[in-house]
């Protein structure tokens, strides 16, 4: 088994796969930490988490069934409603191993892709023959991405030196060291320029876009989490979010204006299957209904958030038979349903196979029954791809988008080196999936972080960020989904969900 050799980054978010033990938990994808792990921690320090219950001893790991397995390396399979229509490898200087690609932002005829070291502008006016419009340099770790008019976002969650993007890697024990949001304007798109930092408290994992109802700013909600008594700026218990104000006039003045408490009583304690709730992963608003859907390590969670820096917790659940981490969220449409993910085994784990089954690692689908604040999260289902990978591909449910079909929930959604799957959940009791394509594993030897991380619709095609092949672009032909041509989307933030046909 190999370590992979990545840049450090403050806390315990980790992508290696140690000699004696890989953690499978949920966690986003990260490099391992220099900083000290908890007392409580399962495992050697570097590979250390608070879930002992969900490590993986090697044993295990060569115990589980890949017999199903057909792709070899690099091999590509489908349904014959998609197809592969374009692929850009990742260049210099994001070209090596730990060079992560991320999450996707859309506007006009471009993509906004983050990166490990930095972002990549794309022209996609050509679906078939996208080409790289620049490249900027700007390390950090997750670089989640988000635009909006002519600010893009990024996220900074691993300790550095300072808030340039010619800082390096410092123990978060340092009270000086930074990490949170940074502001681009891009403007030029061949040319970005770096405007503003806010730092937040544990730094920035994910984010997520709430316009203001005047339109003239904008709100940043950062997810963040696993706070420690020996981190200054990060302190435990760490139950909240923080909200940046971005005026849109004078993005130079975005500052943190609020840091809610989401849980008072201290979330999910942990040690019960699931993990322990110390803020959130990732957050997806619905501005049109005033609804936003948190995904919070423990506990999932909707929220009135009808006062832009005051959101409320109307409803809260818990799932500790099946899932290990609340990762992410979609609503359909009507926003009568939720979609959440869980990351079990952080985006590191092989659990796409019988051993690990169809309920953990995947989907669960809520109906959001009730009105006001008396609306609560309904279990429905779980939805899983039913194709087997092999043992050295992480595969694990991630990041999708609606696509926007007319009366019916499609969604599509990234599965890591599980590849890309299409799935209609309009019947939340009973799901299934309606396409797929998918690569062999990037290596048969040893496991190596890759595949689809997000995989999302925008304007008659979809995009995936392969975390080492680059972008991807598919086309879907499918009955089903034709109404979906008929939408044009100026600007897509996933996790700023629009809302479609609302006529």
């Amino acid at each position: 088994m190999t370590r992979l050799s990545l840049p450090q980054p403050r806390r315990l978010k980790t992508l290696a796969m140690a000699a004696t033990v890989l953690v499978l938990l949920g966690l986003a994808a990260a490099p391992p930490s220099s900083a000290r792990p908890p007392a409580d921690a399962c495992g050697p320090p570097s590979v250390s988490v608070e879930l002992p219950e969900l490590c993986l001893t090697e044993q295990q790991l060569t115990a589980m069934d890949d017999a199903d397995v057909d792709l070899g390396v690099d091999e590509i399979a489908s349904s014959g409603n998609i197809r592969q229509i374009a692929n850009i490898p990742k260049r210099s200087p994001f070209d090596s191993e730990a060079a992560l690609g991320t999450d996707i932002a859309f506007q006009g005829r471009y993509a906004f892709v983050g990166n490990y070291d930095g972002f990549v502008i794309y022209d996609i006016k050509n679906p078939r023959a996208p080409r790289v419009v620049s490249q900027v340099l700007c390390p950090g770790s997750q670089n989640d991405i988000s635009i909006y008019g002519n600010l893009l976002f990024l996220s900074t969650d691993s300790s550095r030196s300072d808030d340039s993007c010619n800082s390096v890697a410092q123990s978060a024990t340092i009270e000086s060291s930074w990490e949170g949001m940074r502001i681009f304007d891009v403007t030029n798109k061949a040319n970005p320029r770096y405007v503003k930092a806010v730092e937040t408290a544990c730094g920035s994992h994910t984010h997520t876009l709430a316009p203001a109802k005047d339109r003239r700013s904008v709100y940043i909600y950062v997810s963040s989490y696993s706070p420690a008594a020996s981190f200054p700026d990060c302190q435990p218990p760490h139950d909240s979010i923080s909200i940046i104000k971005v005026p849109l006039s004078q993005p130079t003045s975005a500052t943190v204006v609020a840091t809610p408490n989401l849980f008072p009583d201290g979330g999910n304690p942990g040690r019960n299957g699931s993990a322990t709730t110390s803020g959130c992963h990732d957050i997806t608003v619905f501005p049109r209904e005033d609804l936003a859907a948190g995904a919070c390590m423990g506990d999932g969670v909707l929220m009135d958030i009808s006062n832009r820096e005051a959101p409320r917790v109307i409803n809260r659940v818990r799932d500790t038979t099946n899932f290990a981490f609340w990762h992410s969220a979609t609503f359909n449409n009507a926003g009568t349903k939720v979609v959440f993910t869980d990351e079990l085994g952080g985006g590191s784990g092989p659990t796409c196979n019988e051993t690990v089954g169809p309920n953990r690692g995947a989907n669960a689908i809520y109906d959001i029954t009730g009105r006001g604040d008396a609306r609560q999260l309904v279990f429905r289902s779980y939805h899983k791809i039913a194709r087997t990978n092999t043992n050295f591909e992480n595969c694990v449910a991630h990041n999708g988008s609606l696509i926007p079909v007319l009366g019916r929930d499609i969604m599509v959604q990234a599965w890591y080196q599980g590849g890309i799957s299409v799935w209609d959940f309009t019947d939340s009791a009973h799901p299934v999936e309606i396409g797929f394509w998918e690569r062999g594993p990037i290596s048969d030897t040893r496991l190596i972080i890759a595949g689809s991380w997000s995989a999302y619709y925008y304007n008659g095609h979809i995009y995936s960020s392969d975390i080492q092949k680059g972008l991807d672009v598919l086309e879907i032909i499918d009955w089903r989904t034709w109404t979906a041509k008929l939408v044009h989307t100026r600007e897509l933030n996933v996790q700023t969900q629009p809302g479609y046909w609302d006529w």
